[in-house]
């Protein structure tokens, strides 16, 4: 059963400062990439619905589309691309845990996509937003 968690995040968001933790900047990174799809539009509906299964880091909307977004936050000296870290197992996972929420929701009929935004931080601490939408097609045995 899928139960949305309450937002826990309690940062503003700037940078500078002593280095982030692991939790805390991915709670920046969260909330940089929520900014930046309020900006463009997108009403955030649900944020870290967590199952056995794996966690929805947020669900919004566009329009009629349900999207589900994946964020990936990479600190400059990480190797790899947040982008690139969402493969075929990852993508499974989520196609599961969104089609088990749209079940739920009773919103299997609407469209629906899946973004990622991924958010990096540079030797400063300063975050940049890169948001790809309909970064990947539903995959596995879920797939609609």
């Amino acid at each position: 059963m899928l139960t949305p968690a309450t937002d826990q995040s309690d940062s503003d968001g700037s940078s500078g400062g002593a280095p982030d933790s692991r939790r805390d900047f991915g709670r920046r990174a969260e909330a940089a990439a929520e900014r930046e799809l309020r900006h463009r539009g997108y009403r955030i509906i649900d944020r870290n619905v967590r199952t056995a299964g794996g966690e929805l880091d947020l669900v919004a909307l566009v329009g009629g589309t349900v999207v589900f977004v994946e964020v990936r936050a990479r600190h400059s000296e990480d190797v790899g691309s947040p982008l690139e870290s969402v493969g075929p197992q990852k993508r499974r996972q989520l196609t599961k845990l969104a089609t088990s929420y749209l079940r739920q929701k009773k919103l299997l009929e609407q469209p629906a996509r899946f973004d990622v935004v991924a958010v990096e931080s540079d030797d400063d601490g300063d975050l940049k937003v890169t948001v790809l939408p309909d970064a990947f097609p539903a995959q596995g045995p879920y797939a609609r």
